[in-house]
């Protein structure tokens, strides 16, 4: 009776404290297990309930286009993939997943490229990288190869993402895809990346065209029998779509292609601020900016604010003390407004085949212009729910990327239609002679102010046209205390 009497007089916190240590060690544990792995679930937004509850039948790839477009009746309404269903990996069901393995263990096939470095109108140098229809058919690197100016097999040209370059595991395994197919292609490195000197005051940036017009034209000159075709990715998409709408027809290329555009820089700078996990994002892009910028730091000290630069922890913060400075522009704002490629949608004159996946963590589908690209019949936009920024892994061992087989189909069947864009015969303003093929020629090399390798030669009519095979692996740091040792490591031939 006492002790009834007592419980009754107990408070309802202890009882349940009392009610709680009744349970044993092992299940709080399991508990505090569940409750982490619903967090990490969310956190990382997963995907994978979702995708077994629909059987993993994966998603319908959304279509917007003029309803009287030409170019989706004549050349995208054939393309099996992007009538299909992309289904993500189903161990890499999370746009966070998809995104780091593919910079970490993107599983590239293994290649090796043939270079040229070539110099800009202004002395700027960027490094050509070449991956050829007989080489990947060859399966190795054939030194005797050329491109004759009568070849009319059709040429790509790849232009990388921020601080990328030909070595980044999704540009390999486009370039192979693509020379696999049969066709040439070369991946046009920004400044300063691919192993390759700053040889003039200015840097790329994500609205900065001149030089892939250069290249452009450049090419066409070079190959006037080849059909062009360009895919941009990321940056390099922002500045591709920039360009054709500066140029209109007025444009070498047959046909193109824009695979995770951050579309309107404003709206992407003010996403990748918001969330925790964006923030992350922002912090690992300012880190590859800063150390783009310690590899030409004798230049960027000259131009730029380079304490600013050091001390940068975002994005932001890095185009306010080095873009700015050098762009000549007045804030970030107004670097952003400048650089959105969707503001140039409407000057697109040839057929143009754009990818975005709805949780791209990096390019926002708040910037995705789909309005825009409704209204004008040279455009064809794809979205798919998920895919990540530039993975979209495919298949049980995530060996493809579904992408670069949905950029192939489209560019092959555009090249066998009638809608390819009619190419232009357009001088070269570069420093340029169209003399025989440059592949195989002797390259000539000297030290630059920031220790990185630029081409110079003997001989003025050969000063653009030297090429030479290297490691595609070849990085932005390989570079030795010697001058000797900086020569071997930038000029290292395939194994």
């Amino acid at each position: 009776m006492a002790c009834a009497i007592a419980d009754a007089d107990l408070t309802l916190p202890v009882l349940l404290l009392r009610a709680l240590s009744l349970i044993e060690t092992y299940q709080y544990v399991l508990a505090l297990l569940i409750l982490a792995l619903i967090f990490v679930y969310n956190f990382l937004e997963v995907h994978f309930v979702r995708d077994a509850a629909r059987g993993f039948r994966g998603d319908r790839v959304e279509l917007a286009f003029d309803p009287k477009s030409e170019i989706y009746e004549g050349v995208v309404s054939k393309c099996r993939i992007l009538h299909g269903r992309y289904l993500p990996t189903q161990w890499l069901a999370s746009p966070h997943l998809q995104t780091a393995f593919l910079n970490y263990f993107g599983r590239a096939p293994s290649l090796c490229y043939r270079r040229q470095l070539y110099t800009l109108h202004d002395g700027g140098t960027i490094a050509l990288d070449w991956l050829l229809a007989s080489d990947a058919a060859g399966g190795s690197y054939d030194s005797g190869g050329v491109i004759s100016k009568d070849d009319s097999t059709p040429l790509v040209i790849a232009i990388p993402g921020l601080t990328s370059d030909s070595s980044a595991s999704y540009m390999k395994h486009l370039v192979h895809s693509i020379a696999n197919r049969g066709w040439n292609v070369v991946v046009c490195n920004h400044r300063g990346l691919g192993g390759v000197s700053i040889t003039s005051d200015w840097f790329y940036n994500a609205g900065w065209t001149n030089d892939v017009r250069e290249v452009f034209n450049y090419l066409h000159q070079e190959y006037p029998k080849s059909p062009l075709f360009a895919i941009g990715t990321s940056i390099g998409a922002n500045v591709l779509v920039k360009y054709l709408g500066e140029e209109g027809e007025n444009t070498p290329l047959a046909g193109a292609s824009a695979i995770c555009s951050p579309w309107d820089l404003l709206v992407c700078d003010r996403f990748i601020n918001r969330k925790f996990i964006q923030r992350l994002y922002n912090r690992t892009l300012a880190t590859g900016l800063k150390g783009y910028a310690q590899l030409h730091q004798a230049v960027y000290s000259r131009l730029g604010n380079w304490d600013g630069i050091l001390s940068s922890r975002s994005v932001r913060e890095f185009d306010n003390h080095a873009t700015c400075i050098i762009g000549k522009f007045e804030t970030a704002d107004a670097y952003y407004r400048f650089a959105t490629s969707a503001n140039y949608l409407k000057g697109v004159s040839i057929p143009l085949l754009c990818i975005s996946a709805l949780d791209d963590p990096v390019c926002t589908r708040e910037a995705i212009p789909w309005d825009e690209c409704k209204v004008n019949k040279n455009i064809v936009l794809a979205t798919v729910p998920h895919g990540g920024h530039l993975a979209f892994f495919e298949g049980l061992t995530a060996r493809s990327l579904w992408w670069v087989g949905a950029v192939s189909e489209f560019l092959s069947v555009l090249h066998s239609s009638p809608y390819m864009h009619q190419q232009q015969q357009i001088e070269n303003n570069g420093v340029h002679s169209p003399l025989e093929s440059s592949i195989g020629k002797s390259l000539y090399v000297n030290m630059r102010e920031d220790g990185l390798v630029a081409a110079v030669s003997c001989d003025k009519a050969d000063v653009n046209k030297s090429m030479t095979s290297v490691d595609s692996q070849t990085t932005h740091n390989s570079v030795g205390e010697g001058n000797e040792d900086r020569t071997e490591n930038a000029l290292s031939s395939c194994s």
